[in-house]
């Protein structure tokens, strides 16, 4: 025997929409933007959306351009430094051995 519930197999929110319930839809129009990769991509925006530069494609994330025959370059990622090297950038060896010096000789009490 069913319960008693009325409204079974349905959730709030459910049913048939129309544009009269939705209201009605913005006028939509379609951009074409290619990655280096070749891949397009076609989001829509609306008539009076402002409609940007670039956009992320998504098969491989590189930045896609609308000029099909010169996509915008792939952003040059550094590679991984550690604290080393940024320490070695900013001090010459002579520098870290008077810095050494220094550390040293406070640890020993001379200074």
């Amino acid at each position: 025997m069913a319960s008693g519930n009325a409204i079974r197999g349905s959730r709030v929110g459910a049913g048939p929409m129309g544009e009269a319930e939705r209201g009605e839809a913005a006028p939509r129009l379609r951009i074409s933007f290619w990655c280096a990769n070749k891949h397009e991509t076609q989001p829509s925006f609306a008539t009076d959306a402002q409609v940007p530069e670039t956009w992320d494609c998504p098969r491989c994330g590189l930045p896609a351009g609308q000029d099909q025959h010169n996509p915008p370059d792939a952003p040059r990622t550094e590679p991984y430094k550690t604290h080393l090297a940024y320490v070695r950038e900013r001090r010459s060896d002579a520098d870290g051995e008077a810095i050494l010096a220094e550390a040293l000789a406070k640890l020993r009490g001379e200074l």
